[in-house]
């Protein structure tokens, strides 16, 4: 078949070719971007990213190697991951319409308190239980002061991961700050980060998915539960692994550039093995943050056979949604009393406080230790008493510690 160069040159000049090449343009493009939006909100499995490395990990040395955070028990190959890391702080959201939360069972230890209005919140810290897969972790949500008080006694300059928080900024106020009445001092997440010197820009050790960092250490998902969208607000993902590459961008591994390790001024607590009692006296501990808010009273339940916790929250089994959703558990739980103030503002801001002292309970080994809670300064680690004053030890393995109001009742 012969073609006319003439015939040829006149179809590329005329205006049929520019109407199908600028049709064919248009779909090439549409194209493009529903494979991004695709990639961007569709699920993925977990465990996908840094496969490969993972693979080389001797997960069936002995564990012999103790986490510095919880006491428990891993892999050298384990210990030579977290030896090049520091501890994320992640606050992660408990709203009814987030359960279940994504990455909560790798994590070494949580806390739990009130953000505002009676639903709680979480701060997770993850360390060793993220080297052996991928953790995605998820909703991430908005800071309050007392996470940014609890995370700061995990050593120098943990990462601290977050969706916003309490602050001051307003574009239409005066000076462009908020009146003490919409957001109190005491409550200024953002200026307790300033004054850590955390938010350095896209430099420092806190990662705000609101301010310095965005894809792909956080991504939007609205449909990480079902194909039904979440609220835009309960969609952040975290992903951990790209959360300790951005990191490293920053000069945050186990030392940072100055060579000082995240664990000098870090307060390791005590251990202990597992002791199970043959008579358990506190197998189901319950208790509640509001009385107006039954969907988030918490139960725990006491498992003789694996001498842990099982958590209910709501009256439901509270699991993980990855890792083949299994219900969340704890070898410790402390219910930490501390003092709470608020509303303080028209934001509805609470305050707990979580420095000083105050009374705690502490459950392990199917038992109830009646105790002490201390925490020094802001960046001190918290330490719990028996009423002799001795140091409690913690069995090997994740704790929850519940900031509960100190006026409420717990029962076991």
């Amino acid at each position: 078949m012969k073609i006319n160069i003439n015939d040829l040159k006149g179809f590329l000049n005329s205006k049929k070719f520019t109407v199908v090449a600028s049709f064919v343009g248009l779909f090439l493009i549409s194209v493009g971007l529903s494979l991004l939006i695709f990639y961007l909100v569709t699920p993925r499995k977990t465990g996908v990213i840094s496969e490969t490395k993972r693979a080389r990990l001797n997960l069936d040395l002995p564990k012999n190697k103790e986490c510095p955070i919880n006491g428990q028990m891993y892999t050298k190959s384990e210990e030579d991951v977290w030896n090049t890391k520091r501890p994320i702080t992640a606050v992660i959201e408990n709203h009814e319409e987030a359960r279940p939360e994504s990455g909560l069972s790798r994590a070494d230890v949580i806390y739990e308190a009130v953000a505002e209005g009676g639903i709680t919140r979480f701060l997770a810290v993850f360390y060793c239980g993220v080297p052996a897969e991928n953790v995605k972790a998820a909703p991430v949500r908005s800071a309050r002061i007392y996470f940014v008080n609890l995370a700061a006694g995990y050593g120098t300059d943990p990462i601290f991961l977050h969706q916003g928080g309490a602050n001051d900024f307003c574009s239409t106020c005066p000076r462009g700050v908020k009146s003490k009445s919409e957001i109190h001092p005491t409550v200024n997440a953002y200026a307790a980060l300033d004054k850590l010197g955390w938010r350095n820009g896209q430099h420092g050790n806190d990662m705000d998915g609101g301010f310095n960092v965005g894809f792909p250490v956080v991504v939007r998902d609205q449909y990480r539960l079902s194909s039904n969208p979440a609220a835009w607000e309960h969609s952040v993902v975290a992903d951990l692994d790209e959360v300790y590459k951005e990191a490293d961008k920053r000069g945050f591994k186990f030392e940072d550039e100055e060579g000082t390790a995240w664990t000098e001024g870090f307060r390791a607590w005590l251990f202990q093995d597992d002791g199970a009692s043959s008579s358990p006296t506190a197998t189901n501990v319950k208790f509640n943050f509001w009385d107006s808010m039954a969907g988030y009273d918490v139960e725990w339940k006491y498992d003789s056979a694996t001498n842990s916790y099982k958590r209910v929250n709501g009256g439901k089994d509270h699991t993980d949604w990855e890792f083949d959703k299994p219900q969340l558990t704890a070898k410790n739980v402390v219910v930490m009393l501390a003092k709470e103030t608020g509303p303080l503002d028209s934001e509805h801001h609470m305050f707990y406080q979580v420095t000083g002292t105050g009374k705690a309970l502490i459950f392990q080994n199917g038992e109830v230790i009646e105790g002490t809670w201390s925490k020094d300064s802001q960046l001190d680690r918290e330490v719990f008493y028996d009423t002799t004053g001795e140091e409690i030890k913690m069995v090997r393995g994740v704790t929850w510690v519940e900031v509960v109001p100190a006026q409420n009742t717990v029962s076991y």
